[in-house]
């Protein structure tokens, strides 16, 4: 249903740095640059980061979070520590979320300016 998606960003080398590191981890890699974007993806860009001069940060609390799905409980581990080490904030450790329909595995972060991305995988039981 989705084709991609695009977040904000107010420093388009720092972000790319970030999300260059994270999303390696789920075996995408930068596609496309361009003076004002930057899209990363398997096969074609499925995630852009877009310049946004004098954007303010994200507020934590906007309730928007962006999630990315990953093969294995280690990928959702590896997506959160490369987030931290390249200036991330965790806003979730990597575990299991109980649900009312469904047991995940999941770990979300704040990029550097404020988006939350989530990874996700579901175990078997």
């Amino acid at each position: 249903m989705i084709d991609h998606i695009s977040v904000g960003v107010s420093d388009i080398e720092r972000a790319a740095r970030f999300y260059e590191a994270t999303l390696a981890t789920l075996g995408l890699t930068r596609l496309v640059t361009r003076p004002r974007t930057v899209g990363f993806g398997k096969a074609y860009p499925e995630f852009w980061i877009n310049l946004r001069e004098n954007m303010a940060r994200v507020p934590a609390g906007s309730g928007v979070h962006i999630c990315l799905r990953t093969k294995t409980i280690d990928e959702v581990d590896a997506f959160h520590a490369a987030a931290l080490a390249a200036g991330g904030a965790s806003d979730g450790a990597p575990g299991i979320r109980p649900h009312d329909r469904v047991r995940y595995y999941a770990a979300f972060v704040f990029d550097p300016d404020g988006n939350r991305i989530e990874a996700v995988t579901f175990p078997a039981e």
